[in-house]
């Protein structure tokens, strides 16, 4: 890659930290957790969280520029532990619901916290595995990405009037980001909207 090629890469590469932020916030929703149940999943979550984290952080310490097979499946594996922890308080939830046995604010709290916590889970899992993950987004041609497993509207917007048309996937070369999937994460925990899933796995 010549120096103007890898100047524009590291333009379109990634901050870790959104996603790194959304990562703690999510820790530390679970270690908080008011659920004496499922205390020892989520402390345990949290652990091996915060194990992925630090190789990942040495890999790539400021910008999602580099990555080896090894590193992505790190990645994609901390998504995996985050989600499948909090569906097990999803499950603990429901029962305290169901039986009545916990107070109201101590119940509704638990049920944010594993709210917010399946937000980010799920963003994390769209973000690892759409347009082959945040690396390939932000250092291949756009005709080397992967095929996408959401459409964006920046997707839709090439045909559209000029000054809309100018911020299209296609002539800004716009590439969605950490938030963007955060986003979709959030609407699709209350309705579903734009954008929409492209392939079955992303549905």
């Amino acid at each position: 890659m010549t120096d103007g090629s890898d100047s524009r890469a590291r333009r379109r590469s990634e901050s870790r930290w959104p996603a790194s932020a959304a990562i703690l916030v999510a820790v530390g929703l679970n270690v908080v957790g008011h659920s004496a149940e499922t205390s020892v999943v989520r402390l345990v979550a949290a652990g091996i969280t915060l194990a992925l984290l630090v190789p990942l952080f040495v890999v790539n310490p400021h910008r999602l520029d580099s990555e080896t097979r090894w590193s992505r499946g790190v990645s994609i594996t901390l998504a995996v532990v985050l989600a499948v922890a909090n569906q097990i308080n999803v499950v603990a939830v429901v029962i305290d619901l169901v039986d009545g046995a916990t107070d109201g604010p101590p119940l509704l709290l638990t049920a944010l916290q594993v709210w917010v916590t399946n937000v980010v889970a799920y963003a994390l899992l769209f973000w690892e595995l759409d347009r082959g993950g945040p690396v390939a987004r932000g250092t291949l041609p756009r005709t080397e990405l992967p095929a996408a497993d959401f459409a964006f509207p920046q997707d839709t917007y090439r045909d559209t009037v000029a000054e809309v048309a100018v911020t299209s996937s296609e002539r800004a070369d716009w590439r969605p980001g950490f938030v963007d999937y955060l986003s979709v994460s959030t609407t699709n925990t209350m309705a579903f909207s734009r954008p929409t899933p492209c392939r079955c796995r992303a549905g």
